[in-house]
């Protein structure tokens, strides 16, 4: 059942990137990017970077190929912090994003693929199986310079090339102190989810071994 888990996530999680790469880039181009800053703007959303690192996480484990090349992505840590990663994915967009993004055809397509299934299935199969009680409260914090790293990147992002990822990142449009408090909020999640996968780890942990 776990690994049935792992290679439909896999595949979904390939599906919907290599889709998504091939309707952004044309549709970016058309915005008026350059190929090279559409090719950015395809690799600038958190979503995308987190799916990417879910499927290494797959890859890295259903291989001995991507074992050998992949070490760090079958750690057991880095598999709880992808899964704290990929759910606040699923939370942002279905209670955010989802509000005011209204995709149609392929986009639409490629957005329940990367915010709702692959999500779903990852965190399915971390509990199945990735989950061995090997977390620890010190993993935490290096959780948390993913997305300190990301906010950085897209609030520089929009000084310097005139455009965020997220709406609510938007310092033009919202103001500083409503972006400072989308970021804190977004933030806060992450905390509760990494506090949440670490009792996770150790109750299934708990409950594989009793």
């Amino acid at each position: 059942m776990a690994r049935a888990l792992q290679i439909a996530g896999l595949i979904a999680g390939v599906t919907g990137l290599v889709v998504q790469f091939l309707i952004t880039v044309p549709a970016s181009l058309e915005a008026g990017r350059s190929l090279a800053g559409s090719v950015v703007f395809y690799f600038s959303f958190f979503t995308i970077l987190t799916n990417i690192a879910a499927v290494l996480v797959h890859v890295s484990l259903l291989s001995p190929a991507g074992y050998a090349w992949l070490p760090i992505f079958a750690e057991s840590r880095v598999r709880a912090g992808v899964a704290v990663s990929i759910t606040l994915v699923l939370l942002v967009y279905a209670t955010v994003l989802a509000q005011i993004w209204e995709p149609e055809g392929l986009f639409l397509f490629c957005d329940v693929l990367l915010h709702y299934v692959t999500p779903v299935l990852f965190v399915a199969w971390w509990l199945a199986a990735g989950a061995n009680g090997k977390t620890r409260w010190s993993d935490v914090p290096h959780w948390m310079l993913y997305p300190l790293a990301y906010l950085f990147y897209a609030l520089a992002r929009g000084q310097f090339a005139g455009e965020v990822p997220y709406p609510f990142l938007d310092v033009a449009a919202n103001g500083g102190a409503a972006v400072a408090l989308s970021a804190l909020a977004v933030l806060a999640a992450f905390l509760v989810l990494s506090i949440l996968a670490v009792l996770a780890d150790r109750g299934v942990s708990r409950f594989r071994t009793g």
